[in-house]
């Protein structure tokens, strides 16, 4: 589930998850963020994968031992503590995982890496008001990405995307103000904003083992973008494996 304190929130945001799964022809099953450690060990052992969605917090900076800024969202740290939980299971068994937005982020810090807290307070004045990261989801497309072309992500997109030079360009929406600085262990950045180069998604470094997160939200746009339909039937297809 997305969020333990705001119910209507979660409620509200699961549904697209559950769709562009059952989309990919996968069984979504909901884990709860208030269950037992025993309960919640049962429920995830008949799990085949993990995806970890958005959220309207953010991480606890004191994961990344960082000094919290004042536009860091309240911290959920039962959503932090399942999402760990999870993580912990997929590296152990090789079971795959797909990060969303605050999925990427989650998984970035449990891998030791950190987040910049605060994109506009990140970038140079002169690349602040390039791109709007936190356009929100009545922006259908908020900007492009620049795949890197030896990615999982780019051949999984390869169907749908088009050359420009080395890279491919992918349209995407975008609803964040945080994203990953320092990246964590096993993992390499597979895209970037090419107006500000924020990073949009990372991925695993070991080919055997299905771990992708972008930054963006494909569960918003699978009944009008293929793109987004093919992350998730990767994602799937992985699970079944």
């Amino acid at each position: 589930m997305p969020h333990s304190l705001d119910l209507e929130y979660a409620e509200r945001a699961i549904p697209q998850y559950e769709r562009a799964v059952a989309l990919a022809d996968g069984e979504a099953v909901r884990i709860p963020l208030d269950l037992g450690r025993e309960e919640l060990r049962k429920l995830v052992s008949g799990c085949d994968g993990f995806l970890l969605p958005g959220s309207k917090a953010d991480v606890n900076p004191v994961k990344f031992e960082a000094e919290r800024s004042p536009h860091t969202a309240e911290a959920d740290q039962r959503r932090e503590a399942v999402d760990e939980f999870l993580l912990e299971n997929a590296y152990y068994l090789g079971k795959p995982v797909l990060g969303i937005c605050y999925g990427l982020q989650s998984l970035n810090v449990f891998r030791g890496g950190s987040l910049i807290q605060h994109i506009p307070d990140f970038l140079p004045v002169d690349l602040r008001t390039r791109v709007n990261h936190d356009a929100g989801r009545k922006v259908a497309v908020a900007h492009e990405v620049a795949l890197e072309k030896d990615s999982r992500l780019a051949e999984i997109l390869s169907s749908d995307r088009k050359q420009s030079g080395a890279q491919a360009k992918l349209p995407v929406n975008s609803s964040h103000h945080q994203s990953a600085d320092t990246v964590g262990e096993g993992l390499r950045v597979v895209a970037r904003c090419p107006d500000d180069g924020i990073t949009e998604a990372l991925e695993g470094r070991d080919g055997a083992h299905f771990v992708l997160a972008v930054q963006w939200h494909p569960e918003r746009s699978v009944d009008d973008d293929e793109a987004s339909r093919a992350i998730f039937r990767a994602f799937v297809r992985a699970a079944g494996k």
